[in-house]
């Protein structure tokens, strides 16, 4: 079903905004001024604001001191940081005592796509990762076809792995959850609220495949207009799509949140 114009959206109960940071929140690799003005306006408002990105733990220890979020869910889903009382917190969903075990296992998936998928990279924020392998198909490498992408996805799987795409990498790791696990652990756990009784108090916005969790469960979820780009990957499309692309996009939704308080 295709989405709905971001118009439609009724945004009165909105309290909880969770999005996606690559090309939703940022503009060709980029935070713009107007984006990040409108979420210092959104937590302004009193809404609790949680990026949810595939990005790794140490952006996310960064993000969740210094930008005016609630916290950040990072890595797919492994984990959740949040500031209480001036101090940092980390919730896990991933398994820490097999850290180890899981970097071991994705060294071979590692060598299996360098080895086999020309022009890929391991993504260059690699190293600040705790649980996932991110295979660079456009961000820093010249990008790659279709084609390519499912070689990297195949190889994932084979080996067991849960793998997603985002608009920049391929990301891929072991163990049973996902963003959308995570969120809602967060909405209970820290919120105090029933992730599916309370559906209509958030919105979820992004844009690519590994927001389809997301998507899919969110009775208020968005899209960005690029997300149309996906249209052929993504089976579970959002409810609503904004008209403008990336962190314009996003600004679109947060005006459309405030004026309707």
């Amino acid at each position: 079903m295709q989405p709905r114009p971001i118009m439609d959206l009724d945004g009165t109960n909105i309290e909880g905004v969770f999005f996606d940071i690559d090309d939703t929140f940022s503009s060709e690799g980029k935070i713009t001024a107007e984006a990040y003005t409108a979420l210092w306006k959104l937590k302004n408002a009193g809404i609790t604001m949680v990026p949810i990105t595939g990005r790794p733990a140490g952006w996310c220890d960064h993000i969740a001191r210094m930008w005016p979020v609630t916290a950040i869910i990072g890595e797919n889903g492994a984990f959740y940081f949040m500031m209480k009382g001036g101090r940092m917190t980390k919730h896990y969903t991933a398994d820490p005592s097999r850290r180890s075990e899981y970097k071991e296992r994705l060294q071979s998936v590692r060598e299996e796509i360098m080895r086999d998928v020309p022009g890929t990279d391991v993504a260059s924020d690699q190293d600040y990762r705790e649980f996932e392998l991110a295979i660079d198909y456009c961000e820093d490498v010249t990008p790659l076809p279709h084609a390519a992408i499912d070689s990297i996805e195949g190889i994932f799987q084979k080996h067991g792995a849960t793998c997603k795409t985002s608009s920049v990498h391929v990301n891929g790791w072991f163990g049973d959850y996902d963003k959308l696990t995570t969120a809602k652990i967060f909405i209970e756990k820290e919120l105090g609220l029933n992730p599916d009784a309370d559906n209509d108090k958030f919105t979820f916005a992004g844009d690519s495949p590994n927001d389809e969790p997301m998507f899919t469960f969110f009775n208020n979820s968005v899209g960005v207009a690029n997300v149309m780009d996906f249209a052929d990957r993504i089976q579970n499309m959002p409810k609503y799509v904004t008209k403008s692309k990336s962190g314009a996009g996003f600004s679109e939704l947060a005006s459309l949140i405030l004026h309707s308080k």
